[in-house]
């Protein structure tokens, strides 16, 4: 029994030492803001069901959504590339098709009505700064407003992927993907993928130009990104093993809580949605971390049974001067 409570000792003291080096180093290295479950309270309540159908000639129609933005899974390419509408617009509207699944319905319908205030960037466009958002806000085609962004939005879930077959990669590249690089490949589910920037994933070239061409327009679009929101936004390879899931989260969630006054909007996605953003982070951060975990989980059997034969034969060994 003498050696159990030993190793009980340095089992509680090896799990306090790690819990203060690990999280609540964290905790305290960087603000800390509890979660509000991406709930949105600030943003109105959709109160009218809305109509795909109607919503489908609302989007392609009155809404000019199509002026701006692609919708792949209708066959409505993007209306100019990503460098050109990055030096329009200062940064890339984003494809449609999985809006519906990766942003929270309250959002979008915010998002149409007031693109600054959705996005929680009243402060940078408003009459005082004289500055105007880029993506205009919609004034109605003139029905009830109320129900024709309602029709909208559901026309924008109804083409988007179910939610169980929206993968980490797919919500990150809609939420995050026009702005943020990762410069490392990374290698998800036995697959390599290559480096991804703000204009996609990098491809393979076969002659020098190539390369230096694609590394041109990445450059031309993160200098317009840059201009647009003050300094280009961090790489996230390893953006979840410096700041913890949590503050990647609650900072998604609301920006202006980190920093106020930021140029980074308010995302606007699903809690299940962001939760699939971390774990394409975590991913690329630590590709091998299942199966490390699964290695240490056998290791710890491992030591678990070769402690209790060791004490057993400890017990035989020395049990005449006990």
């Amino acid at each position: 029994m003498k050696e159990l409570f030993i190793l009980a000792i340095v089992t509680a003291f090896t799990l306090v030492t790690y819990y203060l080096v690990e999280p609540f180093a964290h905790s305290h290295m960087h603000k800390h803001y509890e979660s509000q479950g991406f709930a949105y309270k600030d943003l109105p309540a959709l109160t009218k069901k809305g109509d795909a159908t109607r919503g489908k000639d609302l989007v392609m129609g009155a809404g000019a959504c199509t002026g701006c933005h692609g919708i792949k899974v209708a066959g409505i390419a993007a209306p100019m590339d990503a460098v050109t509408a990055a030096q329009s617009y200062g940064v890339n509207p984003p494809d449609l098709s999985n809006a519906g699944v990766v942003f929270d319905p309250k959002f979008l319908a915010s998002l149409i009505n007031n693109p600054a205030h959705a996005l929680m960037l009243d402060h940078k466009y408003n009459a005082k700064t004289g500055k105007t958002f880029p993506m205009p806000q919609f004034y109605g085609a003139g029905g009830d407003k109320a129900q024709e962004v309602a029709d909208m939005v559901a026309y924008l879930q109804s083409i988007a992927v179910p939610a169980d077959k929206l993968t980490p990669n797919m919500a990150f590249e809609t939420a995050c993907g026009r702005c943020h690089a990762i410069h490392y490949e990374y290698n998800l589910n036995g697959k390599m993928h290559p480096a991804w920037t703000q204009i996609g994933e990098t491809p393979k070239f076969k002659h020098k130009q190539d390369e230096l061409a694609f590394e041109m327009k990445v450059a031309n679009y993160d200098d317009a990104l840059t201009k647009y929101l003050g300094k280009l936004p961090p790489d996230l390879s390893m953006y979840i093993r410096s700041r913890g899931e949590h503050y990647i989260s609650t900072f998604v969630e609301n920006p202006q809580n980190y920093l106020k006054g930021t140029a980074m909007p308010r995302v606007g996605v699903t809690a299940e949605a962001a939760e699939k953003v971390i774990t394409h982070l975590q991913d690329v951060g630590d590709s091998k971390r299942h199966k490390r975990e699964s290695v240490g989980r056998n290791v710890m059997i491992f030591i678990i049974i070769f402690a209790i034969f060791a004490i057993l034969w400890k017990k035989e060994v020395w049990k005449e001067l006990h």
